[in-house]
């Protein structure tokens, strides 16, 4: 009996060895990126670019559709950009020239232009005009012209043809949608962190459908407010390095800084910048139309109109800037930027954000011309956006992120939050997103990118995965080589100090166009 006992204990222990070791292995990604708009999916086209293809991206959204602004790449950027991955700058590109190649008909003509819509003349350009009309500063934005000058063109493109193009360089199997993270833990007992995500179980299984037809797809795909009655999943994705893109209001940024010395910094704080917007005016009365055309717009379809009396520069930034231009389609739009108390644009109206725009615009002595323009403006059309940033360098002590639990030792002693921990780094908005006045934000994202995937690759060819003290060595020198210059870029951007004079613009371009990158890729290994 005693032996058949033994036999029956053996053959019980030997079932579950066999039950333990036939278990699927924990899956660990390399690097899984949060976050699937263009600067995580450049991580991952510059890390598969890199020989590392153990790779996932993964993002909320229930579904990618065509919405987002138009973006300008500029030669920093596009630099950065061809370092990344050649074949990546060169798709980019492509997608732009395309984008504002003439429509074509179903029979293949050319479409014919309206009638306000006049062919420019020359090359493009952003004109920089007073009040009066008069011209201050003329930009060109033709790609050749950004070449001759920097070594490199500026292209325009439309924020979702960018994710796009990115996205189809990339295996479909490697970006996931419907992955929300709430959570990022780590395992130190598997050597890598784990990303807790809901996903949403009605979803269809075909997430990428309307890529291959997105005139299909993009009025009726659900949103997340779409969905009533959702019933959620919890997955969990491990891996040994994690980069979250996720932007502004990054949930990574919040996990790593809430229960830290950090936690004043785990929200964006408001910048005191906000814009007032109307992206289309259909009807224009003909003698105003006509008065826009001759004092404003002349040969140029956008324009920025500043009082040019102002005489410092924190004056400039805090004098309202009127972004006015004109649709292929001839439709007239503007964007207006203030600096403002945020509890004055929630929560209101069209028509109360109209009537306070020529307020404003009347205190800054716009003429009657622009203050008509807006006035018309449709309260349906009408849209508030306010201006966050995540600061690089925090050093003045008056300096408040408006959060109740403020810590001023925070600021006494010059301590920055960090853009990593672990296994975990922020790139992009997530670590120092800001308000878009120098069009920067994208492109800073880029050099980012171009950072984080060298050091990264660095990690993969010493196979450091496992080496925490080698994996945080790397960050800090992604960080020290990149918060700096994003600190000028800030400084720049919420002082107005790059367009305070023609002087201050062009060596504000050339400090930021014009370095070598090579040596920053150097200055990694």
């Amino acid at each position: 009996m005693s032996e058949s006992k033994s036999s029956s204990h053996t053959s019980t222990s030997t079932s579950s060895e066999s039950i333990i070791s036939s278990s699927p292995p924990i899956e660990i990604y390399d690097v899984v990126v949060v976050g699937a708009g263009p600067i995580g999916l450049a991580t991952a086209i510059g890390l598969r670019k890199r020989g590392i293809e153990n790779i996932l991206v993964i993002d909320q959204a229930r579904a990618f559709r065509q919405i987002g602004h138009g973006l300008d790449l500029l030669p920093n950027g596009l630099k950065a950009l061809k370092h990344i991955d050649r074949d990546a700058y060169e798709e980019v590109k492509k997608a732009s020239i395309n984008f504002f190649k003439p429509k074509q008909s179903h029979s293949g003509n050319t479409v014919e232009t309206t009638l306000k819509q006049k062919p420019p003349k020359t090359s493009p350009k952003w004109v920089y005009k007073n009040l009066q009309g008069q011209l201050i500063r003329s930009v060109p934005l033709g790609f050749d012209d950004w070449l001759k000058i920097y070594g490199e063109g500026r292209l325009s493109i439309p924020w979702y043809d960018l994710q796009t193009t990115l996205k189809n360089l990339l295996p479909e199997d490697r970006v996931k949608a419907n992955h929300r993270c709430i959570d990022v833990i780590d395992e130190p007992e598997n050597q890598c962190v784990r990303i807790i995500c809901v996903s949403d179980t009605k979803i269809e299984t075909n997430l990428y459908a309307h890529w291959d037809d997105p005139q299909k797809y993009n009025d009726t795909q659900p949103q997340i407010a779409d969905i009533k009655g959702t019933i959620s999943e919890i997955k969990s994705i491990r891996a040994k390095l994690v980069v979250a893109a996720d932007g502004i209001n990054s949930t990574i940024r919040k996990v790593l800084y809430k229960d830290s010395f950090y936690h004043s910094f785990a929200q964006p704080e408001y910048s005191g910048f906000a814009a007032i917007s109307c992206m289309e005016i259909a009807e224009i009365p003909n003698d105003l139309e006509k008065e826009l055309e001759e004092k404003f717009f002349q040969d140029s379809s956008i324009m920025t109109l500043i009082n040019d009396q102002v005489s410092t520069e924190h004056s400039y930034a805090a004098t309202p800037r009127l972004l006015l231009f004109r649709k292929q389609s001839g439709q007239v739009g503007y964007i207006l930027n203030l600096a403002f108390p945020l509890d004055l644009l929630q929560d209101k109206s069209g028509s109360y954000l109209i009537n306070l725009a020529v307020q404003e615009l009347e205190k800054a002595g716009f003429p009657s011309e622009i203050k008509k323009l807006v006035s018309i403006s449709p309260p349906c059309n009408i849209q508030q956006r306010p201006f966050y940033i995540h600061r690089a360098i925090i050093s003045d002590p008056t300096q408040n992120p408006g959060n109740s639990d403020f810590n001023i030792q925070d600021h006494l002693v010059k301590i920055q939050p960090p853009w990593s921990a672990g296994r975990v780094v922020l790139v992009g908005d997530a670590a120092h997103g800001m308000p878009p006045f120098n069009g920067q934000g994208a492109n800073q994202g880029f050099e980012d990118v171009l950072t984080v995937a060298t050091a990264i690759a660095n990690i993969a060819q010493k196979n450091n995965w496992d080496d925490k003290q080698a994996i945080a060595t790397a960050f800090e020198k992604y960080e020290r080589l990149r918060r700096p210059f994003v600190a000028y870029i800030q400084d720049a951007t919420l002082t107005g100090l790059a367009h305070s004079s023609n002087e201050k613009w062009q060596e504000f371009q050339q400090q930021v166009h014009c370095r070598n990158f090579d040596q920053a890729i150097e200055a990694l290994v």
